[in-house]
């Protein structure tokens, strides 16, 4: 698509949404190097926008003159773990919550440096938006790539580059159009983003919750006034349904006495991971093909009518089917793909070496199967995009294409489809970590 109307078409939806009084729940990450200022930027929206608390407040500033620092350090409502504070370095991902007067957001802020870029992975595998910092004195650097390639592997299409730290170098507009052309270079061979760059200064606040009138050179929003525009990304309450389930509940009903009959009453619980379900629907349970009709959708002592993605519920059905954990309810019209063999990019998250002939885990939804790396087809260079045919392993935070082979079958959709059903991790079966992560396509 033409550039200029990708962008026309992007302030269409912008309009749209605030017309609308865009009110609904946006979900975001903070990513970049080790010192970008990612905790502080959260830190100093959570105050300008009034969601710090006065014992907060009082706190950390009450160790930032410990700390004999000027000005506050505003990462501390951040950077909570013991951890972190002595490295000085964010090192897991920290979610917060807070709220304007149009909408609600949840941030995640994940680590800046390259041995924890699998907590970024987690972090933006649910964000609607990503915002990537980049310090002005620094420019684009092999992290910064590193963040936009996972941003766009996990399909976030909506990115902020916050130009950071540009009281720095005296606000300079040539330094950040630099970056801003390097940055928009690299994105461009990725694929339909749209880029908002924002000049800033996290520490002062200038440009993070209001517009800044010093700067005479940019004419675009703020920090938060660009995320207050935003429509977030519901999509899994359009893509067909599907419910992983999770556990089969047995409840006797009655206790015999008198002349009682006792009655088995057996549901089925689970996420709902995408779509909607109502009383009187038929489902499709996999894998074995039955079908049957939903009588009754229930949440701890409440009866529903009807479900949506994300809500977790216990379903009853007309007739008894042999159902277990790791089965899946589904639209019988728009059933997921049954296969004993997936291709897939994958994130390896490990210290330890991928073992191309070695035994893994496959964790998908609620089920999990034996598993080898079938084939290994290319890893992805993040500074130039170029694809390694046929690498012989993979080590920590490599960008691989690959296909699995699956002792049995799984139940799945594109990931562009749906993000729940298209990816998985993958779990070394001796230790038990976690040590890929991956999209299927």
């Amino acid at each position: 698509m033409n550039p200029l109307v990708h962008q026309a078409l992007h302030t269409e939806t912008i309009e749209l949404a605030q017309n609308q009084c865009l009110s609904g729940l946006l979900r975001f990450i903070t990513a970049g190097s080790v010192d970008d200022g990612k905790s502080t930027l959260i830190g100093r929206l959570l105050y300008d926008t009034g969601n710090v608390a006065a014992d907060q407040l009082a706190s950390i500033q009450a160790t930032s003159q410990k700390r004999g620092l000027a000005a506050i350090d505003w990462s501390l409502l951040t950077d909570g773990l013991i951890a972190e504070r002595e490295q000085g370095i964010t090192i897991d991902v920290a979610y917060r919550y807070f709220s304007t007067a149009r909408r609600k957001f949840i941030i995640g802020d994940a680590p800046g440096h390259e041995q924890y870029t699998r907590n970024m992975v987690t972090a933006a595998s649910s964000a609607d938006l990503a915002i990537l910092l980049v310090d002005a004195r620094k420019g684009v650097i092999t992290q910064t790539r590193r963040h936009a390639y996972l941003a766009h592997l996990l399909g976030i299409r909506e990115l902020v580059l916050a130009v950071n730290k540009m009281d720095l170098v005296d606000w300079q507009p040539s330094i950040y159009r630099s970056i801003v052309d390097e940055f928009n270079a690299f994105v461009s061979q990725l694929g339909r983003h749209h880029v908002q760059a924002i000049p800033l200064s996290a520490l002062n606040g200038t440009n993070v919750a209001t517009h800044a009138e010093a700067i005479p050179w940019y004419d675009g929003p703020s920090l938060l006034e660009h995320l207050e525009s935003i429509p977030s990304r519901r999509d899994a309450d359009q893509t067909p349904m599907r419910l992983p389930v999770q556990r089969v509940v047995r409840v006797m009903m009655g206790n015999g006495a008198n002349g009682a009959t006792e009655k088995e009453f057996r549901g089925y619980q689970g996420t709902l991971a995408s779509g909607h379900l109502h009383v009187g629907d038929e489902v499709e349970v996999m894998p074995s093909g039955q079908r049957a009709r939903v009588t009754g959708l229930n949440i701890a002592d409440q009866a529903l009518q009807k479900a949506s993605a994300d809500r977790s519920v216990v379903v009853s059905l007309d007739r008894e089917i042999d159902i277990s954990r790791g089965d899946m309810l589904s639209d019988p019209i728009q059933l997921p793909r049954v296969t004993k063999g997936i291709t897939a990019d994958v994130c390896w998250l490990s210290e330890q070496p991928l073992q191309t002939h070695g035994k893994y885990l496959i964790k998908h939804t609620t089920r999990s199967v034996n598993a080898l790396f079938d084939d290994l087809i290319y890893r992805v260079d993040v500074n130039t995009l170029a694809h390694e045919a046929a690498p012989e392993s993979a080590v920590m935070n490599d960008i691989l294409r690959v296909k699995l082979k699956l002792q049995q079958p799984l139940f799945v959709d594109n990931y562009s489809d749906n993000r729940t059903t298209g990816s998985f991790i993958v779990i070394d079966p001796v230790s038990f970590h976690t040590v890929a992560a991956g999209v299927i396509i």
